[in-house]
């Protein structure tokens, strides 16, 4: 297939399209018979980092882990944060108790683990206590007693008072008589009140005399009156002193229990204290429920409905109780939560709200832990990207680990926009690490547009996507298979299953000499290998099973692929595979299609003519060019100028274009084929229309390497073999990109039989060479090419081009300078 002008023009040997992994090299039959790969296999720096990160008790010491999603970041995380988390000590329990200061300012209490749990039942358990004791202590002949001799201190008293008012009256034959609108008097008469008439009929001295008494009794008893408050309200605190010290009896010893158990923890003792005082000052709240509505009557006799009457109960009742946010009882070391929504109220918490009677009610009971308190103490991992998106969470985490404090609160009180009395509860200190997992790109967007980033994530751990395909990474590699088979519960791949896998995470690295890190196409793969040898009724998944899931993965997502395929086949899309052609060249570009990606070929055609030196890129134009298509034509015009414009002007105008292309281009990896078709059009000598080109050029003519080489083989390769295989056809392709060569099966067979070929080539005029037929050539001395070649043709050209320009610049000015009529 050989062009047998030019040595360097031979095809490629099969053997360098493809590397295969031999089964007989692997040292097993089954994967069965391989232990576990480390799971930081191939990523051992990021996993360096990680580690180092958890050792740092500085400040900002948290990690961003950056790579690909499918390379094993979060499993690798996870290992690594489990393995350090299990040799660390379980952190404190975390509970909130109502503030009876403040009740909207709940307090925070640390307990050692597991003791969070024992404190609130203990607290139960006293109130419960006291809803038994208290009424039974009240309903003791003692207190009766002392209440009673209190009720007749009182009474006795007032009776004192009164009985002295009274017996004064009487001596002056003064009666007290209570009306509706209370007590008033009236003079008597032989031991009646005296009537209004007899009363007039009296002497006015006499008369004058009566009123002077009862008016001097009335000064008395309005003394008497007013002290009758003052005398009441000493009643009261007396009976409240003698409810508070029969209470404080009864609460006393069992506070003490409790204070005994938890005096060594910083807090308790002063929360006890303030819930005996509490306790002492609300001890009505512990009588039997009608005794409790019994002294405290509804207006107009109503009694609150049954549901009313529990909800007052339960609310009495709820301020002693005790809200464990944080257990770590059952932990048996540090904690590593991973919160998969990340968002303001997930991670910092929230208060909860119950409805009451058409209201929305809430207290510190209703504090909710997010997955900061959950891992306070830990590790927290997150994903980067979902942080960012959610309501306001990476604001909240940054504030958080700025603070060093966990603050529950809702956003409209962290704006300042709330304007109904909330709960703000105690702030809980914070010891955290957190890891994020990202994209590489969000890492660095991060780094330069965030402040406050750097100082809280100082660690970056990066994932490599792919490791060099080496004989011990590729044991490693069948280990690590053999390991995600176990763990996947599936069936056994033998060797010749295995090896084709490691191949086949090489193609995906695009590299014959690297392997992919991503985990999650391969066991994709192994998953719906799986299932096709369950289909054929298998125990051992084979070889066989791995190819056609492979095949059956392109083929699910091919079918613009095959539509464009078809439309080549058909000529509605002119791609020509044979003759040739003057400033035409097949170029080959790459689409990506969801998981599927494949070659596209298509015409570049180019043409010239008198002009100003410029090329004009007409897919830049129109828009559709992106910046990497435009750069790269913009070194052609940088090649031409190094190559033919040092001795001559460059007086061409030069169009290029992608025909029937109506989508973006972008990219420059089809600047080689571009610059073909433009030498072609400035030679006029034909390109066989048998190759098609892939690769970029640089200002030196010296072709450089590009991406989806392996597509784009493949993308000729099918329209050939729709058009007919002719024996001459092939794909000239950068040297430098034949190490990524991974190429399917029956483009292998394909060129080892001599049917298709692949052409590497590292310059420019290699390519004309092979695409013409005709040598390039090389300057001489003088600065000039042999006759007969490609770069004398273009030369030669250019002069003319030039010579035109001149003449044609001659004329206009002769023109110029000619008199004119009438001069």
């Amino acid at each position: 297939m050989a062009d047998p002008t030019f040595e360097f023009a031979k095809p490629l040997p099969a053997e360098l399209l493809y590397r295969r992994t031999d089964p007989k090299d692997l040292p097993f039959d089954l994967c069965s018979e391989l232990p576990d790969a480390p799971v930081e296999i191939g990523q051992e720096r990021a996993a360096e980092a990680v580690r180092f990160a958890m050792r740092m008790r500085a400040k900002g010491y948290n990690v961003y882990a950056l790579g690909d999603a499918g390379t094993g970041r979060h499993e690798l995380v996870a290992k690594l944060l489990h393995d350090q988390a299990g040799t660390e000590k379980a952190p404190s329990d975390w509970c909130y108790v109502n503030n009876f200061d403040d009740p909207q300012k709940p307090r925070c209490l640390s307990l050692p683990p597991g003791r969070g749990t024992g404190f609130a039942a203990a607290m139960k358990g006293v109130v419960e206590e006291l809803r038994a004791s208290l009424p039974t202590a009240f309903e003791r002949d003692e207190f009766r007693a002392r209440r009673e001799v209190i009720d007749q201190q009182f009474k006795q008293r007032n009776e004192e008072a009164f009985g002295a008012v009274q017996q004064r009256a009487e001596a002056q034959n003064i009666v007290l008589l209570r009306t509706p609108t209370g007590l008033a008097m009236a003079p008597k008469q032989d031991g009646k009140v005296m009537e209004p008439e007899v009363f007039e009929a009296l002497p006015e001295d006499q008369r004058k005399a009566i009123e002077h008494e009862i008016e001097s009794i009335q000064g008395e008893l309005a003394t008497v009156m007013r002290q009758v408050p003052q005398w009441e309200r000493e009643h009261r605190d007396a009976a409240r002193e003698l409810i508070r010290d029969t209470t404080g009896f009864v609460v006393g010893h069992l506070i003490e229990e409790v204070r005994a158990r938890y005096a060594d923890h910083s807090g308790v003792p002063e929360y006890l204290d303030a819930v005996e005082r509490n306790i002492k000052e609300n001890a009505e709240d512990f009588l039997p429920q009608q005794q409790h509505q019994a002294s405290a009557p509804q207006p107009d006799g109503a009694q609150p409905p049954p549901g009313m009457a529990a909800a007052i109960e339960d609310a009495r009742f709820r301020r002693y109780q005790v809200n464990v946010i944080v257990d770590n009882g059952g932990a048996t070391g540090a904690p590593v939560v991973f919160e998969d929504n990340p968002n303001h109220q997930t991670l910092v918490g929230r208060a909860e709200h119950l409805a009451r009677f058409g209201a929305l009610v809430t207290d510190f009971n209703l504090l909710a832990p997010g997955a900061l308190h959950r891992a306070n103490g830990g590790y927290l991992v997150i994903e980067a990207t979902k942080l960012l998106t959610g309501n306001y969470g990476w604001p909240s985490l940054k504030r958080a680990l700025t603070a060093g404090e966990i603050r529950i609160e809702s956003l409209e009180q962290m704006f300042s926009v709330a304007t109904t009395v909330s709960l703000e509860p105690q702030p809980i200190p914070l010891k955290v690490k957190v890891v994020l997992l990202g994209p590489p790109q969000l890492y660095y967007l991060l780094s330069g547009q965030d402040e406050e980033f750097p100082e809280l994530f100082k660690i970056a751990a990066d994932f490599n996507d792919r490791v060099e395909r080496s004989a011990e990474m590729t044991l490693l590699y069948a280990r690590m298979i053999a390991g995600l088979v176990r763990r996947e519960k599936l069936r056994c791949f033998d060797h010749g299953a295995v090896a084709l896998i490691i191949e086949r995470t090489a193609r995906l690295a695009a590299d014959a000499d690297r392997l992919t890190t991503q985990k999650r196409a391969i066991i994709d793969l192994l998953h719906e290998a799986d299932q096709l040898a369950a289909d054929a009724g298998k125990e051992i998944v084979g070889a066989a099973e791995v190819q056609a899931a492979i095949e059956a993965q392109f083929r699910r997502g091919d079918r613009i692929y095959r539509r464009l395929q078809e439309e080549i086949a058909r000529g509605t899309i002119r791609v020509e595979t044979s003759g040739t052609e003057v400033g035409q060249v097949n170029g080959l570009a790459v689409m990506s299609l969801g998981s599927v990606g494949f070659g596209n070929p298509s015409r570049i055609t180019a043409q010239v003519r008198l002009g100003r030196g410029e090329v004009i890129d007409i897919e830049r134009e129109v828009a559709l060019g992106g910046p990497l298509h435009s750069k790269g034509v913009l070194i052609l015009s940088g090649f031409l100028g190094g190559r033919f414009g040092a001795s001559r002007p460059l007086s061409l105008h030069a169009s290029l274009v992608f025909e029937q292309n109506y989508g973006g281009v972008d990219g420059d990896s089809a600047s080689g084929a571009e610059l073909f078709a433009l030498l072609s059009a400035l030679a006029e000598a034909p390109i066989k229309q048998r190759f098609a080109v892939t690769g970029s050029v640089d200002q030196h003519g010296r072709i450089q390497a590009i991406g989806g080489a392996n597509e784009k083989i493949e993308g000729f390769f099918d329209v050939c073999r729709l058009t007919g295989f002719s024996g001459e056809q092939g794909v000239i392709i950068p040297a430098s990109n034949v190490k990524h060569l991974m190429l399917r099966h029956d483009v292998v067979e394909a060129a080892a039989a001599g049917k298709f070929a692949i052409y590497p080539i590292d310059t420019v005029d290699q390519g004309l060479e092979l695409l013409t037929g005709i040598p390039a050539g090389e300057a001489g001395p003088d600065g000039n090419y042999p006759p007969g070649t490609l770069n004398h043709r273009i030369a030669a050209r250019l002069d003319a081009f030039a010579e035109a320009s001149a003449a044609l610049m001659r004329q206009a000015l002769a023109a110029a300078t000619q008199p004119g009529p009438g001069s």
